[in-house]
């Protein structure tokens, strides 16, 4: 499901100037070039772990997080970078961590309807951030 229009427009340029403290940079290695791609991303702090949900389904960035297993993590402004180890959960154990997505994250522009045209969790990869 490819992001909504005006999420990638305009709240990819707004988000992190009015919710710095809940919008990351996200660079994960393409997994067919190998050239670094980066995307916002919202992290989720949950049960005393840190999550990446893709929201909008299968995205470039969640299979090429899944095939590197690695990436930066930059803070809003470009305060701090921090590699990451990410493991993907397996779709059984997501459910209590995309509920806890939908309650912060779900007043962002099309996640509660993304969340309604794609209901089954194995349809959101999950990564907990190791490190």
């Amino acid at each position: 499901m490819r992001r909504p229009w005006i999420a990638r427009a305009v709240g990819d340029r707004l988000a992190p100037r009015f919710r710095p403290a809940l919008v990351r940079r996200l660079s994960v290695p393409g997994r067919a070039t190998g050239r670094w791609r980066t995307t916002p991303v919202a992290v989720l702090e949950f049960d005393g772990s840190s999550y990446l949900v893709a929201a909008f389904g299968v995205t470039d960035w969640a299979l090429d997080l899944r095939a590197a297993g690695h990436g930066l993590l930059t803070r809003a402004g470009g305060r701090g970078t921090f590699k990451i180890t990410a493991t993907e959960m397996p779709a059984a154990d997501r459910p209590p961590i995309l509920a806890a997505y939908q309650r912060s994250f779900g007043s962002a522009p099309g996640v509660a309807g993304a969340f309604r045209a794609l209901p089954d969790p194995a349809d959101h990869p999950t990564f907990r951030i190791v490190g």
